[in-house]
């Protein structure tokens, strides 16, 4: 198969769960009714990525409030209750951040039992989302190392101690969230990518890391209106990570003005490209999807390209997350069906 998609990872949250349309929501209920619901809008995030035609898929993040809380926070040395407000993503905006006040360690499974069900809830090929080490230093207080290489690789650890158990309960895929990767250059030379591959060390399964430019902030959208015609972001970091471990690149391109050439900067990684835009809720035509592939493959083989979203979709409304997972879906069998049937042929053209 040729394009097999996927998404960034989360899915919109039902009203009856959580508070909709937001980044942080709050539970609409607790204890065992939680969980039940949870499962139940698990089941909604399944059967609407494979009625889309989605080849790996997610649990929508369901049972989590927060992408990089939802896993930190499970871990000791990491307290939830012990908030303060910091610059994160270089001071592009302030957050209520958890602190680290401890040797961070993994003592208990974090995502297993929802991975678990979403593993007996589908037969499609799994894939778990988890922050990168990056990312999770960059959205704590760190009152422990005080150093955020050294956190980072502790973190790095009690990844990889997750992967291997999820592994182990039949998921597919696992993807590194590091959206700090587009901020820190010189610490993604240093010891970022280094901290990365730590994650996935000897793991098996396929890897993929997610890079971003972060959406449902304010902050988010006023600092890319002073990025230029053109973003650049990604050509600091890809010849880095075309010498990681990892197996593919997730980026976004649809609606951006990040340079498709930058896809030939990853070596012979593989690369989801984003050919979804989370930032408006106007819905893609199969074609427009067809298109942004098109332009990927100027730049990668065919083998080498995978099809996703820019980011998560947690914070839109759930119709309109729902017809662009469509729109991926129909978008890629286009493209496939242009490439079996025509090659050579260009999207548009006559």
């Amino acid at each position: 198969m040729l394009f097999p998609t996927t998404i960034a990872g989360s899915l919109p949250k039902p009203g009856w769960l959580a508070e909709p349309e937001r980044l942080w929501p709050e539970w609409r209920l607790a204890g065992p009714e939680l969980r039940e619901a949870q499962c139940d809008a698990t089941r909604i995030a399944l059967f609407e990525q494979e009625r889309a035609g989605i080849d790996l898929v997610t649990d929508g993040e369901q049972s989590r409030r927060h992408f990089v809380h939802g896993f930190a926070g499970a871990l000791d040395g990491v307290d939830l209750a012990k908030i303060a407000r910091r610059g994160i993503r270089d001071n592009r905006y302030d957050a209520d951040c958890p602190t680290i006040v401890g040797d961070v360690r993994r003592t208990t499974p974090v995502h297993a039992d929802e991975m678990h069900f979403a593993r007996e809830a589908t037969r499609r090929r799994l894939k778990i989302t988890i922050p990168g080490p990056m990312t999770i230093v960059d959205t704590l207080n760190d009152d422990y190392y005080r150093d955020r290489k050294k956190a980072a690789f502790a973190f790095a650890r009690a990844i990889r101690e997750e992967i291997e158990d999820l592994v182990a309960l039949g998921i597919d895929a696992v993807q590194i969230d590091e959206p700090a990767f587009n901020v820190y250059f010189d610490e993604v030379e240093d010891w970022g990518v280094a901290a990365l591959d730590a994650c996935i060390e000897g793991v098996r399964c396929e890897t993929i890391v997610h890079v971003c430019y972060g959406y449902g902030v304010d902050a988010n959208v006023k600092w890319k209106t002073k990025l230029g015609e053109e973003w650049d972001q990604y050509a600091h970091i890809f010849p880095f990570l075309a010498q990681s471990k990892i197996d593919v690149v997730s980026m976004e391109m649809a609606g951006s003005h990040v340079p498709p050439r930058v896809l030939g900067l990853l070596g012979e990684k593989k690369a989801a490209v984003g050919v979804i835009d989370v930032a408006t809720d106007r819905v893609e035509t199969s074609e427009e999807v067809a298109a942004t592939i098109e332009l990927a493959r100027q730049y990668l083989p065919d083998e080498r390209i995978m099809c996703s979203t820019n980011c998560g979709m947690a914070p839109m409304r759930r119709d309109v997350a729902y017809a662009k997972l469509r729109a991926l879906g129909a978008g890629a069998r286009l493209a496939e069906a242009f490439v079996s049937h025509a090659p050579g042929f260009q999207i548009g053209t006559r």
